[in-house]
């Protein structure tokens, strides 16, 4: 499987919650870095995170690019905090290696937040 596949399926797999089917997506020395909080994990601890999520409700694929080895998606994932339906955008960026996902970056981000005072032109 290409990377744009393998991304594609790891996302499907995530909506539908198939926690157990997301390991064989990842080779052995999978690492994931999380971009915003400076955390990284290891394959275990990645899909323990997942499978764990307190809330998770949804994920969808808005833009899905890539080649044979790396792939990028855009996903929006909603999840319920305190009773409330909140929306999520994360950009995952992999590398695939030997038909599995070796490395992946991810940069998550609360949907219609304000931008910082005075950095946007007048």
């Amino acid at each position: 499987m290409d990377a744009p596949a393998l991304l594609a399926r790891l996302c499907r797999l995530i909506d539908d919650r198939r926690w157990t089917d997301l390991t064989p997506l990842l080779h052995e020395d999978f690492e994931c870095r999380y971009v915003h909080t400076s955390e990284t994990f290891d394959r275990e601890s990645w899909v323990r995170l997942n499978a764990e999520y307190p809330g998770f409700d949804h994920m969808v694929i808005h833009d899905l690019v890539g080649t044979d080895d790396r792939a990028a998606a855009r996903c929006g994932v909603t999840g319920h905090v305190e009773g409330e339906l909140v929306h999520f955008e994360v950009a995952t960026f992999v590398t695939a290696r030997s038909g599995r996902i070796s490395e992946m970056t991810e940069v998550w981000t609360d949907v219609a937040r304000t931008p910082p005072a005075g950095t946007r032109p007048g």
